[in-house]
């Protein structure tokens, strides 16, 4: 069962992104999906990539195992996570983290655009950034 954003954090996180662009095109997605963050971020990547949607695996779960690594083990990323943790309600460390994914998937040649890093990052919020790196890692 994938985590779904309640529509008060979709606002709330709005609130604080009201003026990042890209962050109000992810936000418009979630809307449309009611709050499923899997939805969302495979509607946006392909319309943004200019893709055919298709039944074979998530894009979703390909992109998130592949960005496990990356993420997890970005000790400078993991300080940023941490630093929001403790200032949830500030913007500029959200975008922070935003702008921080889409960099670190452009040196991984993962396309992101901002939007997309946007979903990866509230997803990431929602479910805690330990449990991602440790609990939903697949089991071989």
């Amino acid at each position: 069962m994938e985590p779904i954003l309640t529509p008060a954090e979709i606002n709330k996180m709005r609130q604080m992104l009201q003026d990042y662009a890209p962050a109000q095109e992810a936000f418009a997605m979630l809307e449309k999906h009611q709050g499923r963050l899997d939805s969302s971020f495979d509607e946006l990547w392909f319309e943004n990539n200019n893709l055919e949607s298709y039944n074979r695996k998530s894009l979703w779960q390909v992109t998130l195992k592949t960005l496990r690594a990356e993420i997890c083990g970005n000790d400078g990323l993991r300080a940023q996570f941490k630093d929001y943790t403790k200032n949830p309600g500030s913007a500029p460390l959200l975008t922070g983290l935003i702008v921080a994914v889409v960099g670190l998937g452009a040196s991984s040649g993962i396309p992101i655009d901002p939007s997309i890093a946007t979903i990866v990052v509230l997803y990431l919020l929602k479910i805690g950034l330990n449990i991602f790196c440790e609990y939903t890692e697949p089991v071989s």
